[in-house]
């Protein structure tokens, strides 16, 4: 019942105004925060059509005492979700006004002369660029492997379809088809209406659930095991466990995050994801002194600041409307002093600045105010060659920096930077992480996105 509750609690909460799915969803306390979300994001895409069958089964009229909210997340579980989790007076409750609902649920299909659940949705609840994203699976290397897992899915009844050679290979997914990522080599792409939160190797942390977009940050970032590297802002957690995979467990990954419920949630992440040498610090990363000890050996930097969102395609129809200029304003002044203060760690060598916003405020003109500030300390380097959005071009160098989008990349609205700082004498700027010069990484070589190489030592085996 606490799913239930939590997930009312958000839904009366957004209607307050008193902020985004997302915040709200940290802030619930409750301890199993995707659930939630999935929850909360599924209810309100279904919102018109439970308020039309609670109308017209006369559910609240029935029972008084049981908020609407409450009332919503209960009977979209029971009619279009997975059925009810729950035990107690709710579900007796529930199951005694099923019928009802049911028959009220097929008279409106008969109405709108449709046969799926989904056809009744309004078509500005189906967002065309929502549809189009896949499900993203990246393989979690600390704990297996890609040939294990996809002969994991194999056996589940998955048909394996191997390399994409397209994204529009890719929209072509349908049913229990998968394939593996025409970039990022440890990454598996599924239809997007795969629902994979109860799949034992999501459960076991052997797969994280995990958008394209947000995948690059760390994957361009490319620390070589042993290094020291920073999460700046870095709740919930993915980018960290995947800096891990990628570093291997060698080294030292600090992940910064202010606010103690999310750094709660992480450290649950990281635990199941098997993330060791990794310090979670519970604070504000523009307060840590860059002159501590124990950051001197920090060559790497991971920014993820917080920004508008604007590029989350799954945002639902309680998420915070369009940001005003001054809200913008606000975000690009705090991001230009937190990327500012990330160039200051003296041992700095690469840095990664990343956002899910499409606004040119947040992205190029940060990047651009920042290495203005910093002179000629720093210089971009030239992301993913062949990655084909590129960055506005307001400034000289701008293209170097690389966006998302779902009609062009098939993700998420992203954008990243990748910042280097500048040596006498130093080459051309590469175009791959710097590891990839000496050793390359899972997922680094010539260009990325190259096959990965068979693994001779097998990693921990779930049996289903």
């Amino acid at each position: 019942m606490a799913l239930y509750s939590a997930a009312a609690a958000v839904l009366a909460g957004l209607e307050r105004g008193e902020g985004g799915l997302k915040s709200l969803v940290y802030n619930s306390g409750f301890p199993h925060v995707r659930q939630l979300y999935a929850l909360v994001s599924e209810t309100l895409r279904y919102a018109s059509v439970l308020e039309k069958l609670l109308d017209g089964a006369a559910l609240l009229q029935a029972e008084k005492k049981l908020p609407p909210q409450l009332a919503k997340v209960l009977v979209y579980d029971l009619l279009f979700g997975k059925g009810l989790k729950c035990g107690g007076r709710w579900k007796a409750l529930a199951r005694r006004h099923r019928a009802r609902l049911e028959a009220e649920l097929a008279r409106m299909k008969v109405r709108h002369k449709v046969s799926r659940n989904e056809d009744l949705l309004a078509p500005e609840a189906v967002s065309a660029a929502a549809s189009q994203v896949p499900r993203y699976v990246r393989i979690n290397t600390l704990k297996t492997c890609v040939d294990d897992v996809i002969e994991f899915f194999k056996r589940q009844g998955y048909a394996y379809l191997g390399k994409a050679s397209s994204v529009e290979e890719m929209k072509a997914l349908s049913g229990k088809k998968f394939m593996l990522d025409l970039h990022l080599p440890e990454l598996l792409v599924f239809p997007s209406q795969t629902h994979l939160h109860d799949n034992l190797l999501y459960t076991s942390g052997h797969i994280i659930l995990q958008d394209k977009a947000s995948c690059l940050p760390a994957f361009l970032l490319g620390p070589v095991a042993g290094s020291h590297v920073i999460d700046a802002c870095a709740a919930p957690g993915n980018k960290t466990s995947h800096l891990a995979a990628i570093l291997k467990n060698k080294g030292q990954i600090f992940a910064f995050d202010v606010d103690p419920k999310r750094v709660a949630t992480m450290n649950t992440l990281l635990t199941r994801a098997g993330v060791t040498g990794c310090q979670l610090v519970q604070q504000d990363f523009l307060t840590v002194n860059p002159r501590d000890r124990k950051y001197s050996r920090v060559t790497h930097i991971l920014l993820d600041p917080s920004c508008s969102g604007s590029g989350m395609v799954t945002r639902g129809p309680g998420e915070e409307a369009a940001p005003s200029a001054e809200r913008l304003q606000a975000l690009a002044g705090f991001q230009r002093r937190v990327l500012s203060h990330a160039l200051s760690f003296p041992a700095l060598q690469r840095l990664v600045y990343s956002t899910c916003s499409l606004h040119q405020e947040e992205n190029e003109d940060v990047v651009q105010a920042v290495l203005q500030e910093w002179g000629s300390a720093f210089r971009l380097v030239t992301a993913f060659p062949s990655w084909p959005c590129r960055g506005l071009a307001v400034f000289s160098g701008a293209e170097s920096c690389l966006r998302a989008s779902p009609a062009e990349t098939f993700t998420h609205g992203f954008f990243v930077a990748v910042l280097e700082r500048c040596r006498e004498g130093a080459a051309a700027p590469s175009s791959l992480p710097a590891a990839a010069k000496e050793s390359p990484q899972p997922g680094e070589g010539t260009e990325p996105g190259a096959a990965p190489k068979k693994r001779k030592k097998k990693k921990q085996r779930v049996k289903e």
